[in-house]
């Protein structure tokens, strides 16, 4: 009798152990189902031999273009009206990194049908309206921040594409646009014209697009859209930003060696 009661504790002790261990695993199926269908491609997404294309991956393609198209003018123009020599180097920084980025995005849009702009869109051409309109004592000011905003908006879109994208020419191009992007970023804060406070309260609105191209169409090439470019050759002379496609420099200078007031040794 004993032994059979005991015999009966260990079947239940195993059972519930078994049940234990096992509730998560069916518990989960509905969660993974759900992810699941989360993954597969919906809607407007077609499949390209580089992986499926997203109308979230031909919006970044579009909003690249895009910045090279309004962004080259500017850059040029404050070449050209600008005394200050750190805005002449953020001029140049962005003639020399988005006219690399345009070069890349139309291979890229090329090979994934996607159909580019050949114009800035109204948001940005009121842009370049407002620094041409600009005062010369405004003018610093109204460019590097248009600037400083326009490329902090796309920032973060950047990142988004990035991580989510299943498409390796777009994660290529993503990658090389978040680095020239930086470097932007970097490029016009040592202007001194950014006002980050501005910056934080939003009240500079950034880089717009439409909503992206439709879906290419099988069998059929969009046109192939012209370099953008600016409208003279400016004598630019820094180094473009991303390097050999979708490499990423990972090298960065190591922190500074600080020495206090009190003449202690640097903080190693």
């Amino acid at each position: 009798m004993r032994r059979s009661k005991g015999s009966v504790l260990v079947a239940l002790a195993i059972a519930g152990t078994i049940g234990a261990l096992a509730y998560p695993v069916v518990y989960s199926y509905p969660q993974r189902n759900a992810a699941a269908q989360a993954a597969i491609p919906t809607g407007d997404t077609v499949t390209t031999q580089w992986g499926p294309l997203t109308p979230a991956d031909r919006d970044l393609i579009v909003k690249v273009r895009l910045a090279g198209l309004w962004e080259l003018p500017a850059g040029q123009q404050a070449l050209e009206r600008s005394s200050d020599t750190v805005m002449k180097e953020a001029a140049n920084h962005l003639i020399v990194g988005h006219t690399d980025l345009d070069k890349r995005v139309r291979i890229i849009a090329g090979k994934l049908g996607v159909e580019l702009p050949n114009q800035p869109n109204s948001d940005q051409q009121g842009w370049l309206d407002e620094m041409t309109n600009a005062s010369d004592a405004d003018y610093n000011k109204v460019w590097a921040m248009r600037l400083r905003a326009a490329h902090g908006k796309i920032f973060p879109a950047i990142a988004a594409v990035r991580n989510s994208t299943r498409n390796t020419l777009v994660r290529q191009l993503a990658s090389d646009a978040n680095q020239t992007v930086l470097d932007h970023i970097t490029i016009l804060e040592k202007t001194g014209a950014v006002d980050f406070q501005e910056i934080a309260n939003g009240a500079v609105t950034g880089t717009a697009s439409p909503t992206g191209p439709p879906p290419p169409v099988p069998g059929r090439s969009p046109a192939s859209a012209p370099a953008a470019e600016p409208s003279t050759n400016p004598d630019v002379s820094s180094s473009v930003s991303p390097g050999a496609p979708g490499v990423i420099n990972t090298s960065r200078p190591g922190p500074e060696e600080l020495n206090d007031d009190q003449g202690e040794p640097a903080v190693q």
